[in-house]
């Protein structure tokens, strides 16, 4: 059996693998930045459901050492935020916009109205891309 196939088109070829290999970089990080944040999350909780288990069932666990994984957990809802803006750039940008403590000095901070009228669908609009949205 043969298959047929289409001719070729060096041009279309190049700048599809360009888009493949554009999606793909972006899948790679975002799959990165998934397995260090579910990584955090299972180093920070594991012991403590472990030790909630074990304890429930013999009760040979320590106050103080429950204490310390609890806080272990809780420093995990610490590091989120620490660790999105380091992988994330979108979220950077967000943080950015709204957070006086990380604006950059040229950026002024948008103003109440200027918000309503980039949501509203009212106003003049210079294009209906998300880049100058953002």
């Amino acid at each position: 059996l043969q298959v047929p196939h289409a001719p070729s088109q060096p041009l279309a070829s190049t700048e599809s693998r360009r888009f493949t290999n554009k999606h793909s970089k972006k899948a790679l990080k975002a799959s990165l930045t998934l397995g260090i944040l579910l990584g955090m999350f299972f180093v920070a909780w594991l012991p403590f459901f472990v030790t909630n288990v074990a304890q429930a069932v013999c009760g040979c666990v320590p106050a103080g050492f429950f204490d310390v994984l609890t806080w272990l957990g809780y420093c995990n809802s610490t590091m989120n935020p620490i660790i999105y803006p380091l992988f994330m750039r979108d979220f950077k940008r967000a943080m950015g916009k709204f957070l006086p403590c990380c604006r950059r000095p040229a950026e002024p901070r948008p103003s109440a109205i200027s918000l309503s009228m980039r949501n509203s669908q009212s106003g003049p609009r210079a294009a209906t891309s998300l880049k100058n949205v953002l």
